[in-house]
């Protein structure tokens, strides 16, 4: 198997490192702006080379020629639960995401953001980014996926951007949903639910029998450890969960009522190993959940792109050796 590098940018809880490390990717670096999301990266890889830094000053000089750029550039300049300002956000990244990929010349780019960059306001900006690409010589696609096609309890629609060298992206292909419906959130949770002895458990875990719907609430800037604004408070209700705030343990045994989750669980959601820990108290932990990139999706691409690079690569073997074996007969 060939050795592909990568550098993380904005990698948060590890969501997607993690997911690219499942496909075989070994990282040289990964660079996150919030401390305890840095503290939970070295408390799980204690090997990984993690950088507390800011995007906007970033130096990537020493990771040049790295074969990835990876990353989840800022959601809220796209996301429809703000205003959508698109590049007149402060937040909005993608002009030194371009920086830094003209600075690494990487194989391969591959960032994921909300499905809002999609809406047809934003039109322009993803016509530009494909300009911008093109002009480093790469081409580019995006395409909308839910985790919950990948086995996430979860719907979770994101859109990932991927580009290659023109002559790379020829072998690329977006990988295929799973054959096999993702579990329910009673499914999924009734083990962490029950743990305590709570004798209803069960009989939640029958009527929880949907998926999940998208776990919001990440934002520092909007009060503590809830499931998001009223509206998906609403959905979680509907499925038998209380989405006002988390809870710190599992229903005890004497609990009565429509039951929280805890970051735990939540993590389970968003398709966490239940190895993986989190640093810092619930409301810290749980924003590092609700604002990750399930690793199950992360994985799919990164093997899609894997399997590009090395065919690419293949490719190039078999021109560089049939060139060799002509002037050898000449």
């Amino acid at each position: 198997m060939m050795a592909i590098t990568s550098l993380e940018l904005c990698a948060g809880a590890g969501g997607q490192a993690l997911g690219l490390e499942l496909a075989g990717i070994e990282h040289s670096g990964l660079m996150e702006i919030d401390s305890d999301a840095c503290a939970t990266l070295l408390l799980n890889r204690p090997s990984w080379n993690v950088h507390e830094a800011d995007l906007t000053t970033f130096d990537a000089g020493s990771w040049k020629g790295v074969d990835l750029v990876t990353g989840g550039l800022p959601c809220p300049p796209y996301s429809i639960a703000g205003k959508q300002l698109g590049p007149q956000d402060e937040r909005d990244l993608f002009g030194h995401g371009l920086r830094i990929i003209d600075q690494v010349r990487p194989r391969g780019v591959m960032i994921e953001n909300v499905k809002g960059i999609l809406s047809p306001r934003f039109e322009e900006v993803r016509l530009d980014l494909k300009r911008k690409f093109r002009a480093l010589g790469y081409d580019i696609q995006w395409r909308l996926l839910n985790a919950s096609d990948f086995g996430v309890p979860q719907l979770r629609p994101r859109v990932v951007f991927v580009a290659l060298p023109v002559s790379t992206m020829e072998f690329f292909e977006w990988p295929t949903p799973n054959q096999h419906s993702a579990p329910t959130v009673g499914e999924a949770l009734l083990d962490l639910m029950s743990e305590n002895g709570w004798p209803e458990a069960d009989k939640w875990a029958e009527k929880c029998d949907d998926i999940a719907p998208t776990l919001v609430g990440g934002s520092k800037k909007h009060g503590g450890p809830d499931l998001g604004p009223t509206r998906a408070k609403r959905a979680w209700e509907a499925l038998g969960v209380n989405g006002k705030s988390l809870a710190e343990t599992a229903p005890l045994p004497d609990f009565e009522g429509m039951p929280r989750l805890t970051v735990r669980m939540a993590a389970r959601l968003q398709g966490f190993p239940d190895t993986w820990k989190f640093h810092g108290r619930k409301t810290t932990s749980y924003r590092q959940v609700a604002n990750a990139f399930p690793a199950p999706v992360a994985k799919a691409v990164a093997v899609q792109i894997r399997k590009a690079l090395e065919a690419s690569a293949s490719t190039g073997l078999v021109k560089k050796t049939h060139l060799a074996h002509a002037k050898a007969a000449k």
